[in-house]
Order: C-alpha cells, then structure tokens, then sequence
C-alpha cells in the first residue's frame, strides 16, 4: 500500500479556500486511517538528510566506550546517547498489549523482540525551552560529543528544518479535523522536541529477522523520519494490517503519537511500529558492503512533543466523543515520565 504524499509547497501556495480543505482533509484521514503520511518540503533537502546521516554513521561507528561518554541515563537519556540494551519494547512489558498481539492473525503479526532493543539512539534537543518548568530532567541541556566541530550546527539544521515541516502538518491535521488552525502548534511552543537518530549494527545484528526496535507506539505528538539507507520499518494500520514502508528520496515519513490521540480524544490513534531487518534490509546491507559504505542503519527520526507544562486533554469537539473520558487531563510533562518509566529509560 502506497501513503499518499502530500507537498506542502502545494498548501503554501494553494489560494483557493476549497483547495486547503481538501489537502488539510487528506492530511487527517492519512492520520487517521494509516498512522502515518508522507511530505514534500522543499526546505528539507536530500542532500540535507545525506549531510545528517554521514555524520550519525561516523558517530555510531565510534567505540563504544567513547560513546557511552554521552550517555546521561540520570536524566533518563532524554539527552545524549542511549546504548543498545537499554530501551525495552512496550510490547514485552503491557500485559494488555501481548494479549491483543496473540488475537491478531499471523501475517499481522510483529516480530517478537527477545529483549531489549538492539540499537543505539542520540537524543538531541531543538528549539527554545522553558525558563520555568516543573520538568527539568525532560527539558535538560544538550550533549555535544568531542571531535564532532560541525554537530551542534548539523543537528540544529536538520531538527529545525523537520520542526517547521512538522509545524506544518500540525495546522492542516487540526484543519482536517475542524479545529482551529493553531489548535496543535500553540501547544507546541517550547516543547521538548528530540532529534534522536537511531544507529543499529548491520554487521553485528544484520542477520533478517532481527528486530531493532519492537512493536511500539511513540509516545510524544508527531514523530518525522528522514529517509533511511537500510529499510526496515513496519507499520500497522488502523485496520491492523502490516505494511512495510518505502520512502521515496526527498520525502519525509509522518506519524502520529501517542499525544495527539490523547488531543483527539481516540479520533486518531497513535501509530504502532517496529523496525526489523527483512530479504530488503539484507539487500541493501549487500550493496552497501560492494560499495564499501557504512554498515550502520541510522534513522533520522524526530519527536515533536506538546510542552511539557501544558495540560493534554481532548480539544474543541473532541471533549464530547463518546471516548473522550479514556483520555483526563494530565500534564504532558506527567504523561511523559509515565512512558518513560515503562520502556525502562525512566527508573
């Protein structure tokens, strides 16, 4: 199944009212439906992902005792790196989550993960934060590695051009979805947004079937990923369909989290995930060794989150759907520390 991909340079310019509603609906049914939608944006180039990801791959091919210099698990590695080993798949610890993976027919069915996931991640915070905040931990400086002069203007660079991309799309889903223009970025502002690529070993744990990251759910708004050079990533559908997902060169991959389902009171739910190594990860990890080219799967992925002292609750409508009382208000902040607790990064 292909996602529809929406240009965003074509909702810029799109002059006629009728015209952004139709975009703006496409946007929030693809969200609703799939989970996912891919963009167009002209500011975020292939050759500024290219850029991203050689940098990422000379990092994750650093020793591992160098990069574990990096690592600040007393902030719950919300900055800095988080080794291989650490992070565990909700899908191995959410009793209510395994009984309806056993309900699901076996072609649907995600790779079961034999423990914690099996992949490197650097969380790297963009944008302003908060003065004063009740989350500190969640809202802490970022980390730059020794050795990298050019990180701090790569990271920036590449997680400010996918903020704006994702400030985008926020507007057009809250559009599709009746609300007002700014119903989601307003609650954005000085959110701890993450660029936090992900770096996996294809020579260490490139055999198919491996699983990186086990069936998940992302637990922040909207989550973007630049294009990857090893394929791997399998989403459900709304409908519990497996899809393996292709992104075209010069798109980026949209999904939704767990925060925006908690905004939409159900109406979107966040989208379940999982990145393993299948016959086209063991192809591409071919050609990349004829080619003499790095033999580490990174993600460009960015979490855009709701500020953490802003209360998440069912908004404009949302507030009278017969789910709305699944989802209480709570502090995203609260929300967050959660999540992190269960998937093992908070203890």
């Amino acid at each position: 199944m292909d996602l529809p991909v929406i240009d965003l340079s074509e909702y810029l310019s799109a002059a006629d009212g009728e015209r952004v509603a139709e975009i703006c609906g496409e946007v929030s049914r693809s969200l609703r439906e799939t989970g996912a939608l891919l963009v167009k944006d002209p500011r975020c180039s292939a050759e500024d992902n290219d850029r991203f990801l050689d940098m990422m791959e000379k990092y994750f091919e650093s020793p591992s005792e160098f990069k574990l210099l990096q690592g600040r698990p007393h902030l719950h590695y919300q900055v800095g790196v988080t080794p291989e080993g650490v992070e565990v798949p909700r899908s191995l610890v959410d009793e209510e989550m395994q009984e309806k993976l056993r309900a699901m027919p076996e072609e649907n069915r995600p790779s079961p993960p034999k423990g914690p996931d099996c992949k490197w991640r650097y969380m790297w915070r963009v944008g302003p934060r908060p003065i004063n905040t009740r989350f500190k931990e969640l809202n802490a400086e970022p980390v730059v590695p020794e050795g990298f002069p050019e990180w701090k203007d790569t990271m920036d660079s590449w997680g400010y051009k996918m903020i704006a991309a994702i400030e985008f799309v926020a507007e057009m889903a809250a559009i599709g979805f009746g609300l007002p223009k700014d119903a989601f970025t307003s609650l954005m502002k000085q959110g701890p947004h993450l660029l936090a690529p992900t770096g996996s070993d294809l020579r260490r744990y490139g055999q198919e079937g491996t699983v990186f990251a086990g069936y998940h759910y992302d637990l922040n708004f909207l989550t973007i990923h630049g294009r990857s050079r090893f394929p791997g990533l399998n989403i459900w559908l709304r409908n519990g369909q497996k899809v393996e997902v292709k992104v075209p060169v010069g798109c980026l991959l949209i999904q939704t989290g767990k925060q925006i389902e908690w905004l939409t009171g159900g109406d979107c739910i966040a989208g379940m995930h999982e990145v393993v190594v299948t016959s086209r990860t063991t192809d591409a990890i071919r050609l990349a060794s004829e080619q003499n080219r790095s033999l580490w799967r990174v993600s460009s992925t960015l979490f855009a989150h709701i500020a953490s002292d802003t209360v998440l609750k069912p908004l404009g409508h949302f507030a009278e759907s017969p789910l709305a009382s699944n989802y209480p208000a709570l502090c995203a902040g609260e929300f967050v520390e959660k999540e992190l607790a269960v998937i093992n990064l908070k203890g």
